[in-house]
């Protein structure tokens, strides 16, 4: 029987790291059916076949740093991620949808969500009721997550800091083991944020031990990415040596410039763990400014409770806050000098004229100094205040995408421009990431070269996951695939302008079936969900 489709006389890129070469790949359903060099299959032997002279065919691109939990369920095309030939999003840091029960109070989605998946999120009691619930709706991509950590410790403890009792820790492995057979990758905790942050050494470990007995990863942002960096990276080597479980740190950076010569030092530390067999990977997105939260600046005890913005009205707890931020030693160390930091994720009316500008102009305008200024835009705006914190490295990128054991991620969501812009800012790596690397630093500054980089992009993420049927083009393995011009991808979107999708990606398969068709998207929503080695079928 002839194949469903043909791509001919592409440059192979296999996702190995192997050398490209020229060659066809044949599609039937939704496997890779057949590989051969180019010239080999005849367009007599398929359905449809596509002429690929000048282009590359890579595997797709697997994003283990998603945050597309709430645009998937306002569209599920994810057009600016599928742009950029990602086929599999894999979410969950910090936080997910699901379960919801326990202590976690009802908390709203971003405010460009369909009101009823406030009302479907009630009734998701298991981590998968979510993940079955996006395929249901239909989504380009594939799909997956890590339980978000900071969901696991609200479920247990509620807002509440300090240790976890028996209880709350029989309730967190139990909720853990739940989710491991449900398919999650295993858990995620980003150290920096409440209630995350409120888990300690210990705790996260008894969670980690759950963990591995089902085969999954441990996968962090760290506690510190500045002053406590390597203090930091050695809390994750040592959860990951005393759970024995694999350690994924995410977005590995050094925070803020006297902070920079700690990276070459944590790469260090890194490389002898993996010297004496202890299996630590990272990610990294390709830009020296990092986005979270304006209330990242906050010291994390104004949390506790979950009413931090009506803390913030109090003078006594500003007062408080203000001395151990300016203080001769400082409690928090996200701190950020206040022209380095740009807020951009205002939603009220009055406060869109500061959109775009550094804290330190808004505070100027204001007639404040930047602390000031802080509590009151946060009180104002009653959510987190969406911030980007120009903070880090060029050559340090450099010399972490330098490791081979570092993938390429984005930490965003995919969005659509037409519908994402009345939302306002946010960061260009939603739109930019891989088309940025493939470039900037394949093409045009040749940081790294184009079979190691998409390496990085496929199979290296996908080896992390245990997907070894995904990130590779051989036979068998599932028909994920991105066919681009490499002369001319490349990353548009801007700090300023950050609404603007990718070019250069030409077509796309997400198993078998065909998302992207010549720079544009089908609207076909073909994509699967992906589970990690403990998944059980329920009965």
């Amino acid at each position: 029987m002839p194949y469903d489709l043909l791509i001919r006389g592409a440059r192979v890129v296999d996702g190995s790291g192997n050398p490209w070469f020229y060659g066809d790949v044949a599609i039937q359903q939704d496997r890779i059916a057949a590989i051969r060099p180019a010239g080999e299959l005849p367009a007599s032997s398929a359905k449809r076949t596509i002429e690929a002279t000048g282009l590359v065919l890579a595997p797709g691109f697997i994003d283990i740093l998603s945050h597309s939990i709430t645009p998937l369920m306002r569209d599920g095309r994810c057009l600016s991620k599928i742009t950029q030939g990602v086929t599999t999003e894999i979410m969950g840091e910090a936080w997910t949808p699901a379960p919801c029960g326990g202590e976690i109070a009802h908390r709203p989605l971003a405010p460009y969500v369909p009101a009823e998946w406030n009302q479907k999120i009630q009734g998701w009691r298991s981590f998968g009721d979510w993940l079955d619930a996006l395929r249901q709706q239909g989504v380009s991509p594939n799909t997956g997550a890590f339980l978000g950590g900071g969901t696991l410790r609200e479920y247990a403890c509620g807002m509440r800091m300090g240790k976890a009792n028996a209880d709350e820790l029989q309730t967190l492995r139990q909720v853990m083991r739940e989710a491991m057979r449900d398919g999650a990758f295993g858990v995620s905790y980003a150290l920096i944020y409440p209630p995350d942050d409120y888990a300690d050494t210990d705790e996260i470990v008894e969670v980690c031990k759950v963990v591995a007995e089902y085969g999954g990863i441990y996968i962090t942002h760290l506690r510190s990415e500045s002053d406590r960096l390597l203090e930091a990276l050695d809390e994750a080597l040592e959860i990951g040596q005393r759970a024995r479980l694999p350690v994924q740190i995410y977005h590995l950076k050094a925070s803020r410039p006297e902070n920079w010569p700690k990276m070459a030092q944590a790469i260090e530390r890194i490389n002898q763990a993996r010297a004496a067999g202890q299996d630590v990977t990272a990610d990294v997105y390709p830009y020296t400014a990092s986005g979270t939260g304006l209330n990242a600046m906050l010291p994390n005890w104004v949390f506790e409770g979950g009413n931090v913005y009506e803390q913030l009205r109090n003078p006594a707890i500003r007062a408080r806050i203000r001395k151990e931020l300016l203080g001769p030693n400082p409690m928090v160390d996200t701190r950020s000098r206040a022209e380095q930091v740009m807020p951009v994720g205002f939603q009220k009316p009055d406060n869109q004229v500061y959109v775009g500008k550094r804290l330190s102009e808004i505070a100027q305008m204001r007639g404040q100094d930047w602390l000031e200024c802080v509590f009151d835009l946060l009180v104002s705006e009653q959510q987190r205040i969406g911030t980007i914190y120009f903070t880090m490295s060029e050559d340090n990128l450099r010399l972490q995408y330098a490791q081979p054991w570092t993938m390429v991620s984005t930490d965003a969501g995919g969005f659509d421009p037409t519908w994402a812009r009345a939302f306002g800012p946010v960061h260009p790596r939603a739109y930019g990431s891989y088309p940025r690397v493939l470039g900037r630093y394949v093409r045009q500054e040749g940081w790294l070269t184009l079979e190691e980089a998409i390496r990085k992009m496929t199979s290296l993420p996908a080896n992390r996951l245990g997907l070894l049927d995904r990130g590779r083009i051989q036979i068998g393995a599932w028909a994920d695939l991105v066919l681009f011009d490499p002369q001319t991808i490349a990353d548009h979107a801007t700090f300023e302008e950050p609404h603007l999708l990718s070019t250069g990606v030409v077509q796309v398969w997400v198993n078998g079936q065909q998302v992207i068709q010549n720079g544009h998207h089908t609207g076909a929503t073909p994509g699967q969900i992906v589970r990690g080695p403990g998944y059980r079928t329920k009965p």
